[in-house]
């Protein structure tokens, strides 16, 4: 998709009997991503960081941890508990630098972002909503996330903003994580979605910048060695990047849960 073609609306059935629309990079201010963990950005929404980069929208990766506690130390393996953190750090920056984006770290425990104080975190997203003035804000789908990280700082996602005037608020999109059919059926399909078919090289080279993580993936493909599933994953990841819109006013899934 051409960063300043007009959005266009699908006939794909979602949620509410709406129709899915294409995100139009053109039309944002400025763009904030929250998530956890170094690659989460890349792997959730580097395509349309980067499209909206190229169109002149100031991108901003607000990256809750420094992911030191990940399973993966390279292949063949180059990290090791004590180095990782760093390792991380500096690969975020480069995937964030090809992606045209710019990074902030909260400075959370890594897979502890859980037992924080929701209200704290969002205080604190609430600041950098304020410093980059978003017209989007793309976060985990709280409940629907699959890691405990992403579903925790996806929920103080929406209380930040939640918790600000109507008329300031960015857009709020959600990215759900799962067997796509399995989520359609629980959530309906998804809102919106960005078309990067001409920024999936970008997208792969930022992947790639965090050799740590994806060095196993990318031998896999390269192998040709992928499950049905892995394959399947692999093709949307390059084509299509898909979003629920999120109400902040409404209860999440976790809300839910916890009444």
């Amino acid at each position: 998709m051409n960063p300043t073609d007009e959005p266009h609306t699908s006939t794909k059935p979602v949620a509410g009997g709406a129709a899915a629309t294409s995100f139009n990079p053109a039309q944002q201010r400025a763009l904030l991503v929250v998530m956890p963990h170094p690659d989460d950005e890349s792997f959730a929404c580097g395509g349309t960081m980067a499209l909206c980069a190229k169109a002149g929208a100031p991108v901003t990766f607000l990256c809750g941890t420094y992911g030191d506690m990940g399973r993966r130390m390279g292949l063949p393996p180059f990290a090791n508990r004590e180095s990782l953190r760093d390792i991380r750090e500096r690969e975020l920056r480069e995937a964030a630098g090809i992606l045209g984006a710019r990074v902030h770290f909260m400075g959370l425990r890594d897979k502890c972002v859980e037992f924080e104080d929701p209200q704290q975190l969002a205080a604190s997203i609430r600041e950098r909503i304020a410093g980059t003035a978003p017209t989007t804000l793309i976060t985990f789908y709280p409940g629907y996330g699959v890691h405990p990280d992403h579903d925790a700082l996806g929920q103080a996602a929406v209380l930040a903003v939640r918790g600000m005037a109507r008329e300031e608020r960015p857009r709020l999109l959600a990215v759900a994580v799962g067997e796509p059919a399995a989520l359609e059926e629980r959530l309906g399909s998804p809102h919106l979605e960005t078309h990067i078919a001409s920024v999936s090289e970008l997208k792969l080279e930022a992947l790639r910048a965090h050799r740590s993580q994806t060095a196993q993936m990318f031998r896999q493909w390269q192998e040709g060695d992928l499950d049905p599933q892995m394959e399947q994953m692999r093709r949307r990841m390059v084509e299509v990047e898909e979003f629920y819109e999120l109400d902040p006013d409404q209860p999440t899934p976790l809300e839910r849960a916890a009444a």
